[in-house]
């Protein structure tokens, strides 16, 4: 069991330990067999410092983007590189000229939208990459992007449309932001919230924006001692607001809330009778205090990257008609890192994935989590207690689907030692069979946060 005490005193443990170069392998050996559907790139972000670098915060490490290439039952290669911001290049994010969104880390998460991979991170600019993972610079759109970009937007799969958001410590607090399916920026809209809060995530359904204005608040005095600038805010209170995306400044109607915070969201989806029903991952007051104690002392961590404690999968229900909110708990087990099959979100989705077992103050082993959102049942796989697993990303099996599920969880593991690390694909439909397939990657990658699917077609 890994506390911050430990952290200090020992390092960061060995799956977590940065690389300390760039290398390119081919060929890689693969044990069972990959579903030859599985052409295309897996890329997952997170952070790395540089040699002989701290950056005191594990979790504000420069980025580094991990990718193995898949073609027809083949491991073609995996490499891994640097996203070259201005901060990889010692630019600071705050100068005498004010905030520089173009000197950040971009190491949360890596997605592909209109022939483009964005590596990003929220406090500032998208960094384009190849898909080679060369960096090609930042992205404003042409201009239009004046604001920071969230590491999680949400592309609605029936308009082919990316809706994010930026959030601030100073006005504007909050931005809602629209790309078209060809990549053009072409809506950006001021949401009006009273202060500054760190939020992470938010969800899209077919009508609806739905925002997550929870008690995390800016603060200056860490922000000045270079620690992270967010702490509980008990005056805050917590809410959520509906916004009609559809309806060019339509006002928000807030849902007031137990107090809490959000990670990550699962999805939401409107129900047949015009209700909103959100999934997510909930910590309570104590739990999220307990863990930023951890996150906010110098090289503290979690196990599968950032995030830690006891954050159980919950559901709000929010009624647009009446004014009415509940709230449940899905499950009493920890899990973290939801994802689904991307054709469902903002729509009603039978099957969620989530990892659990990788708080550093479990005893636990690593496992994902599949929930059966209709039957309220989960399966799961479980791995090895000297084996940590991050993010399980869903790669539909192509056409001719015989269900939500029809498809394969790609994800990386690594040895709590830092010894391996291996590429794991298994059946969404059958978890506890185990892998179908597992790559054998040339050295260990740091368990880290958010990764991709890119299939082919596309550049070679």
């Amino acid at each position: 069991m890994i506390d911050a005490v430990t952290v200090e005193r020992y390092g960061l443990p060995g799956h977590l330990r940065s690389v300390p170069d760039e290398i390119d392998a081919v060929g890689l050996p693969v044990t069972g067999v990959l579903p030859p559907e599985l052409t295309g790139r897996y890329v997952r972000n997170g952070p790395n410092a540089l040699p002989g670098q701290s950056t005191g915060l594990f979790q504000a490490g420069p980025g580094m983007l991990h990718g193995v290439r898949l073609r027809e039952g083949r491991a073609e290669w995996y490499r891994n590189r640097w996203v070259r911001t201005g901060a990889f290049h010692g630019r600071p994010f705050v100068g005498p000229a004010g905030i520089d969104r173009t000197a950040v880390s971009a190491n949360t998460h890596v997605v592909h939208h209109a022939d483009r991979i964005f590596a990003l991170v929220e406090v500032g600019l998208p960094y384009e990459v190849t898909p080679d993972l060369g960096t090609v610079g930042p992205c404003d759109f042409g201009g239009r992007l004046t604001t920071a970009m969230t590491a999680h937007p949400k592309r609605d799969p029936a308009t082919g449309e990316l809706h994010f958001f930026g959030y601030g410590m100073f006005p504007p607090y909050l931005t809602y932001h629209r790309l078209d399916a060809k990549g053009e920026l072409v809506h950006s809209r001021e949401v009006a919230v009273a202060a500054g809060t760190m939020m992470h995530d938010f969800a899209i359904t077919e009508h609806y924006a739905l925002w997550l204005d929870l008690p995390v608040t800016f603060r200056l005095e860490p922000a000045g001692r270079g620690g992270m600038p967010y702490g509980w805010d008990e005056g805050h209170g917590a809410r959520l607001g509906l916004m009609r995306r559809d309806v060019p400044d339509a006002p928000v109607h807030w849902f007031e809330i137990e107090p809490c915070f959000v990670f990550h969201v699962g999805n939401a989806y409107e129900d047949d009778s015009g209700r909103v029903v959100l999934d997510a991952v909930r910590y309570s007051p104590e739990e999220f205090t307990s863990l930023w104690s951890l996150l906010t002392r110098s090289g503290a961590l979690t196990g599968a990257g950032a995030v830690a404690g006891r954050a159980l999968l919950h559901r709000w229900t929010l009624d647009p008609a009446t004014g009415g909110v509940t709230e449940e708990a899905l499950d009493s087990q920890e899990v973290e890192f939801p994802t689904l099959d991307d054709e469902r979100i903002g729509r009603r989705a039978r099957y969620l994935y989530t990892v659990t077992g990788t708080d550093p103050r479990s005893v636990g082993r690593c496992a994902i989590v599949k929930y059966d959102l209709v039957s309220g049942t989960a399966d799961r796989h479980d791995l090895d207690a000297d084996t940590v697993i991050g993010e399980a990303v869903f790669v539909a099996s192509g056409d001719g689907r015989r269900g939500e599920d029809d498809g394969w969880l790609v994800s990386v593991t690594t040895r709590r030692d830092g010894s391996a690390s291996r590429l794991i694909v298994l059946d969404a439909a059958d978890l506890p069979a185990g892998p179908v397939a597992a790559v054998e990657l040339p050295r260990a990658v740091p368990t880290g946060f958010h990764g991709s699917w890119f299939p082919d077609p596309g550049p070679t």
